[in-house]
């Protein structure tokens, strides 16, 4: 139910197919009845589902009535204002690269399945009722539930199911694409009947991929350009539907009353505010002193200092305002600054260490964080996916046959992120980076720093807001110290946007999602074939073969132990070839929020639930005499 928001950058387009042009993507006409085959049992082998997920295992029956973190009677209405991370929009386009799109547009589309909140990898069944999967896990048939609706009222057919996907494999954003890349075809075989066939050696997820890309209306974009920027509110089957919007400064999105899914399990309890805003500030302090008046009603709370010290406001001291902390079950974000390597001045592993051990953690942490968060080092952070110790036998097994290109601290303990003095300024870690670099044959002249080949180690942060500048500057000053010539500069969103996409800078930061059991993400993030595709998630442009072939393994694992152990090999050579320099994570979820809202007895374990199951408490805001918006 979340975004489609990589951190958060989006769309592309991998090549400009023709769809529907070979006879295994073909669709029925749009509006043309077919009928659907005649009902039969499950063939020898097949199986039949009213979900997916990883492995396997489901933790809700196919008759369950709710989510068990859903209050079922929840009341409809009110508004949630919420203020997002982006700091402005141009399009409502979100699943292509042209253009910044607007945050919640996943709102309005229908999938397949949706995904449990309460489970790691666990989807059930939205748009389609029930799948049945073949033997050899190449074909998976999805049942569509014929009640299914777009918001005109025609009804969403397997030809708009088909449609998507294929259009979305040849024209989406090419994190899409390549996530689709083993999916052979999209066939609607009737109405209702939708057949995907998978390429012999697909990844494992691919079907959850599928299960969970959005649904469009094929007769919308028969008269549109798919790949278009546009301000064009699109026609959807989902909860809601965009009403209002002023450019860059606010989205708001308004609840189906009459929504086709509003009684399925798997949508009762949920989406219970008659209005969702996203208001749009472009500076995390204007947004503080928004929250403060009223202009949205909740926030995650990321900035330590903010939470230690800014809640002091009146709202906050009488009550009108809580704050609450709940634990973070997920993998964090994994967050750093991120080297181009791309560029020639950041092509040896050396220099990249050498430029990490400026960066003082611990005096930024107790300095300007409160000590509030942790150190990052693995990729897989505080989780069992994470490399600790000596390679056990199957992590060997699997990088003995790159021993020759892997340095040889692959095979001792895993490459951890310095710990410092807390000095700001420790002697010892800039040593170590001083030996770095002079073993990779820079040299210095008159207190500057130069590389093998004479050019200066000059280069700049990139960023489009000025939220790490307190946490750069330090760092920088420091490289100083080595030589190293280094600066920030801050561009707005689009410019940002259009450099990044174009692979025009030398370190931004980044922030990659990881899943429990990590799928297409490890592509999208570390392998080869992603390093120069236009707007990648791939920043750092990851090339080698290795990484390479752990995450093919990883994404064909067929047990959890298999998972495990491709990833924490894949997690030490990542960790060997210091291609960021790590930040740090919030073991818990900090939120602070207008007392405006009810909640459920439980909340999920994989999420806050704030958009999805908190409803308005009309008593409350009455009593608190509510004048925000």
């Amino acid at each position: 139910m979340a975004d489609f928001m990589l951190p958060l950058t989006r769309r592309r387009l991998l090549h400009a197919g023709m769809i529907g042009a070979a006879a295994g993507f073909a669709s029925p006409a749009p509006g043309k009845a077919v009928a659907s085959p005649i009902a039969r049992a499950p063939a020898p082998g097949e199986i039949e589902s009213h979900g997916l997920s990883t492995f396997g295992d489901l933790a809700e029956s196919p008759d369950f009535k709710h989510f068990g973190y859903v209050n079922p009677n929840a009341p409809k209405g009110g508004t949630l204002a919420l203020s997002p991370p982006s700091p402005t929009f141009d399009t409502f386009n979100a699943y292509v690269l042209r253009g910044n799109p607007a945050t919640g547009m996943s709102l309005v589309f229908d999938t397949l399945m949706n995904q449990s909140l309460d489970e790691r990898d666990a989807y059930y069944g939205l748009v389609a009722r029930k799948v049945r999967i073949s033997s050899d896990k190449l074909t998976y048939t999805f049942f569509l539930r014929p009640e299914a609706r777009f918001h005109d009222g025609t009804p969403l057919t397997a030809s708009d199911a088909a449609f998507s996907l294929n259009i979305l494999k040849a024209k989406g954003h090419p994190v899409i694409s390549q996530m689709l890349r083993d999916l052979v075809s999209a066939e609607a075989v009737a109405d209702d009947v939708l057949i995907c066939r998978f390429a012999p050696g697909r990844s494992r997820d691919l079907p959850l991929t599928v299960a969970n890309q959005p649904i469009f209306s094929r007769a919308f974009y028969e008269k549109r350009d798919f790949e278009a920027t546009t301000l064009e509110p699109p026609l959807g089957s989902g909860p809601y539907k965009v009403e209002t919007f002023d450019q860059g400064h606010f989205i708001a999105f308004s609840r189906v009353k009459d929504y086709w899914a509003k009684d399925l399990p798997i949508a009762i309890g949920q989406g219970n505010f008659d209005m969702i805003r996203f208001e749009y500030f472009g500076d995390s302090q204007v947004a503080f002193e928004a929250f403060k008046a009223g202009a949205f009603t909740e926030r995650e709370e990321n900035i330590a200092r903010v939470w230690a010290t800014g809640y002091e406001f009146p709202a906050a001291r009488d009550g009108r305002v809580k704050r609450a902390i709940a634990p973070n079950n997920n993998i964090p974000s994994i967050q750093g600054w991120v080297f181009n390597t791309r560029r020639k001045i950041f092509r040896d592993p050396r220099i990249r260490e050498a430029i990490g051990y400026a960066f003082d953690f611990e005096w930024t942490s107790r300095n300007l964080m409160y000590d509030a968060y942790r150190r990052i080092s693995s990729y897989f952070e505080n989780s069992e996916l994470a490399a600790k110790g000596l390679p056990s036998d199957a992590e060997k097994a699997l990088l003995d046959p790159w021993r020759d290109q892997l340095p040889p601290d692959v095979f001792g303990e895993p490459y951890m992120s310095p710990v410092s003095d807390g000095s700001g300024q420790d002697r010892i870690q800039l040593k170590k980076a001083n030996d770095l670099l002079t073993a990779a044959g820079c040299q210095r002249r008159d207190g500057q720093l130069f590389l093998p080949d004479g050019a200066p180690l000059s280069f700049e942060f990139l960023d489009n807001s000025n939220t790490f500048e307190r946490h750069t500057q330090p760092f920088i000053k420091n490289l100083k110290l080595l030589g190293v010539s280094a600066h920030m500069r801050v561009v707005d969103a689009a410019q940002y946007k259009k450099r990044l996409e174009d692979f025009d800078f030398d370190v931004v930061h980044d922030v990659l999602i990881m899943a429990w059991s990590p799928g297409e993400e490890l592509r999208a993030y570390f392998d080869s074939s992603t390093a120069d595709v236009n707007g990648t998630r791939n920043l750092p442009g990851i090339r080698h073969p290795a990484i390479d072939a752990l995450v093919d393994r990883a994404l064909k694992a067929k047990t959890r132990e298999e998972l495990v152990a491709c990833c924490r090999a894949l997690d030490r050579v990542l960790r060997s070839q210091h291609y960021w320099v790590p930040h740090w994570y919030n073991p818990v979820h900090r939120y602070a929020y207008w007392d405006l809202f009810g909640q459920p007895e439980h909340m999920p374990k994989f999420d806050t639930g704030v958009l999805w199951t908190w409803w308005w408490d009309e008593a409350k805001a009455k009593k608190i005499n509510f004048t925000g918006r």
